[in-house]
């Protein structure tokens, strides 16, 4: 009897599932034109409407669907380009009365939105959604992908080995890589993937590793192949117990870190103010106007030079490296490449461009 309706609520899952994935690919495909899109369009476009046996069985599930996006307060309409004609009917989604209203956010809501959007941003709609938008240019309708920011997370990463293992995780599908050990050499390794995770500015990748027998950690930048399936996608399970912060902080283990000393513009670095260990207002210059608000000094601690410059280097002359040395020479490397000034020394020994 347990077995049975362990059975039951896993089925039941699995269509909800389902259910879920095709209203989201239903939506991003009205919403990615503003032409109006008819009913064979659209279930070229949807992958699970494409898999419909007939067309009664297409037009069922359309139908419900509808209904679903309507009572989930998604503004579908119905019409068509010249309806004096009797064009077919076609839909679309109101972007207008989609849009979210202006909404106003306090300083530290804006520094966690600030970090998030530095996370989740530019990568390729994954799966069946990039699959509708393809098979909307080959109908002849050109999408315009920018008004589905916020229809699915994106990711912005430096390393090249993200992408193909983040959809390998996404698909549980086994993978081989060519990965290069600290001081040693590079070695095909054959993983099940299960999870990535972000720790103190790295990126890594937590798997079963089929050579050893045993779960394993590898950092992205340390991929030195390109990624390839080995198996087909589901062949393997993910553990239901899996942290996988901790498998990385117990593989990784905590980083010592140094105090910085920054000089910070007021209102600015919302992200490195949150997370300051003081913060302290700056003598005024001579030049600056007595009543202009003072920059700050701000104290943070770092534990990776490069990853912190490369954050720091990102708010330009906003933010200004006092100490340690090290991190202000890494930080004046970047805004002088970026500047196309060389390695040489720069105008200012500042640590910025004010």
């Amino acid at each position: 009897m347990v077995s049975s309706a362990s059975s039951t609520g896993a089925a039941s899952a699995a269509r909800g599932a389902r259910r879920t994935e095709r209203l989201l690919n239903l939506v991003i495909a009205l919403s990615a034109t503003r032409r109006w899109l008819t009913k064979e369009q659209i279930r070229a476009a949807v992958p699970q409407y494409a898999d419909c046996a007939t067309t009664v069985a297409f037009e069922r599930m359309f139908e419900r669907d509808k209904e679903d996006l309507r009572e989930l307060g998604v503004p579908l309409e119905t019409g068509g380009e010249d309806p004096l004609f009797g064009d077919e009917a076609g839909y679309r989604i109101d972007r207008d009365a989609y849009a979210l209203p202006e909404i106003n956010f306090t300083p530290a809501e804006l520094a966690v939105l600030s970090l998030a959007s530095r996370v989740w941003q530019q990568a390729s709609l994954a799966g069946p959604a990039t699959r509708a938008l393809v098979k909307l240019r080959s109908l002849g309708v050109e999408p315009d992908e920018s008004s589905l920011v916020g229809l699915e997370p994106r990711v912005r990463t430096s390393e090249p080995a993200f992408d193909p293992l983040y959809a390998a995780t996404r698909d549980r599908a086994p993978v081989s890589f060519d990965y290069r050990r600290a001081g040693g050499e590079a070695a095909t390794r054959h993983v099940e993937p299960w999870a990535i995770v972000s720790w103190h500015g790295r990126w890594y990748l937590v798997g079963h590793d089929r050579d050893r027998h045993a779960p394993r950690v590898f950092r992205l930048s340390r991929v030195s192949s390109a990624v390839k399936r080995i198996g087909r996608p589901g062949s393997y399970e993910v553990p239901a117990d899996l942290d996988p912060r901790e498998v990385v902080a117990g593989t990784v283990g905590e980083r010592t870190t140094r105090r910085a000393r920054l000089l910070v513009r007021p209102g600015s670095a919302l992200a490195v103010r949150r997370r300051a260990v003081s913060t302290a207002p700056a003598a005024v210059p001579p030049d600056r106007a007595p009543d202009d608000a003072p920059d700050d000094v701000v104290e943070v601690d770092v534990a990776d030079v490069e990853v912190s410059a490369d954050e720091l280097a990102g708010y330009g002359d906003a933010v200004v490296v006092l100490d340690p040395p090290d991190l202000r020479d890494a930080v004046l490397r970047r805004l002088r490449g970026a500047a196309g000034l060389g390695t040489g020394p720069g105008p200012t020994d500042r640590g910025g461009a004010r």
